[in-house]
């Protein structure tokens, strides 16, 4: 999309301008031993691969001769030792631009491999694991891609995509009825999510015809009534809390998703490492 590439240039532009790679005191000193050169991005532990793009765009802004090859893109599961990407061109372009793109693609890679790890507790289940907007300031659209890369979904890009009417809004307008009135009106046609902290919350949703429905920190069983009480009224949303040790058993009793900010926000980078391959 065309926000996302937009998003992309001006974060990688940010992050060469704050390392100043112009103006690198220790690679500039070496000059005079510059030349062409061949480095390996290999991965140092088991994972899953995003951030392909941030990387190659960021090698490019360095230098535009860097020749960059491909060989586990976005959404690739890699283990130790696997080879990832192949840059050529001059060395020295090469090490300026290394830690920024290294930055990137292990970050990205982080989300994309905790991620896959949530997907496949739940492959027994029938629950859609979305991600939320608990994301690194400025590197929204590129984590959330890297949900995806990771087999995850995307729960709400931004703030315009659709109507989450959470408890705030619900008491700014005093009353879950009224705030979902108010957007309907205002809106027509967005999608509208309503966030309960009770069953009688739920009730009072699903009398409204909502599309989504969060049950927002609801004790299992809790979670379980209101599966029975939906009836299949309107897609569940299970959150809060959410982890790789309990989401199996809250997929168990049949909400349509899940979502986790601890894929966005919890992550671990993936360890890779950048080295110039001498013959």
């Amino acid at each position: 999309m065309d926000l996302e590439l937009e998003c992309l240039k001006k974060i990688v532009r940010l992050a060469l301008a704050e390392d100043r790679v112009r103006d690198d005191v220790t690679t500039n000193a070496l000059a005079d031993l510059d030349g062409p050169a061949r480095a390996e991005v290999r991965a140092k532990a088991a994972g899953i691969i995003s951030g392909i793009n941030a990387f190659l765009m960021t090698m490019r802004l360095v230098d535009t001769a860097l020749r960059v090859t491909v060989h586990a893109g976005d959404g690739s599961a890699v283990k130790a030792g696997d080879l990832i990407l192949e840059i050529s061109g001059r060395e020295s372009s090469i090490l300026k631009g290394e830690r920024t793109a290294l930055n990137f693609l292990q970050r990205l890679s982080g989300v994309a491999t905790l991620t896959r790890q949530f997907v496949e507790k739940l492959k027994p289940y029938r629950s859609v694991l979305l991600d939320t907007r608990k994301t690194t300031p400025g590197m929204r659209y590129l984590e959330k891609k890297a949900v995806r890369d990771g087999g995850g979904r995307n729960h709400r890009l931004n703030l315009e995509e659709m109507a989450m009417v959470k408890d705030n809004h619900i008491a700014m307008a005093g009353g879950i009825g009224p705030a979902v009135e108010m957007v309907r009106a205002a809106c027509p046609g967005k999608k509208i999510e309503v966030e309960v902290k009770d069953l009688a919350e739920l009730e009072e949703a699903l009398a409204l015809g909502v599309e989504m429905i969060m049950l927002d920190n609801f004790p299992l069983e809790q979670v379980c009534l209101a599966v029975a009480l939906n009836r299949g009224r309107a897609k569940l949303e299970s959150s809060g809390n959410v982890t790789l040790e309990n989401i199996a058993e809250k997929a168990a009793v049949g909400v349509d998703f899940i979502s986790a900010g601890a894929l966005t926000h919890s992550f671990h980078s993936l360890d890779l490492s950048l080295k110039i391959v001498r013959s």
